[in-house]
């Protein structure tokens, strides 16, 4: 799982196959066709254990009752962003890329993004319903549409950053984007 993630990341779901997947894993190649039918199922797992490893490593920052809801919202993302700088800014997210390379070819990938996007936004949710009930944000904000632009702007400068190898576009997105998106 974890050679195919890293592959994913740095050569993209069509830019390898099964054998450069079984031997960055050091696998023989019969061995993974015992636990997955095709590259595509195997696709489906990374991801899965892609985000479990996201909501495992960041999501306590999202329950911190220590902080004010809103600073957790903006930690979160800067923790996100500040892991990106472990490569230079240049993997991008397994789930913006795999959106956009498989999406159009994959009803399955779809729906797997699409329940991975609805489990990212619901922790967020419940971080700004409490920053609504504190009078943190606008009471006339609609909470999922909220969470989802915030989700879709720090995607927008994963690609970005990834693009330009830099940090840049996440700082845009901590100091302009996020504060605009949650004001009151």
């Amino acid at each position: 799982m974890a050679a195919g993630q890293q592959l994913f990341l740095t050569q993209g779901f069509n830019g390898c196959g099964v054998q450069e997947i079984t031997s960055a894993a050091e696998v023989p190649k019969g061995s993974f066709y015992s636990y997955f039918e095709t590259k595509e199922a195997f696709a489906l797992a990374v991801l899965e254990e892609f985000w479990i490893g996201v909501e495992k490593k960041f999501g306590g920052i999202l329950r911190d009752a220590a902080l004010k809801p809103v600073e957790r919202v903006a930690r979160y993302f800067k923790a996100l962003s500040d892991d990106k700088a472990r490569h230079n800014y240049a993997h991008g997210c397994l789930i913006g890329n795999c959106s956009l390379e498989m999406t159009d070819v994959s009803a399955d990938t779809r729906a797997k993004l699409s329940d991975i996007f609805e489990r990212w936004e619901n922790p967020i949710i419940t971080c700004l319903r409490e920053a609504q009930s504190k009078k943190e944000i606008a009471a006339n904000h609609d909470l999922r549409d909220l969470a989802a632009s915030i989700i879709e702007s720090w995607e927008g400068a994963v690609m970005r950053a990834k693009v330009e190898q830099r940090r840049s576009a996440y700082r845009r997105f901590e100091e302009i984007v996020l504060p605009s998106l949650l004001k009151r």
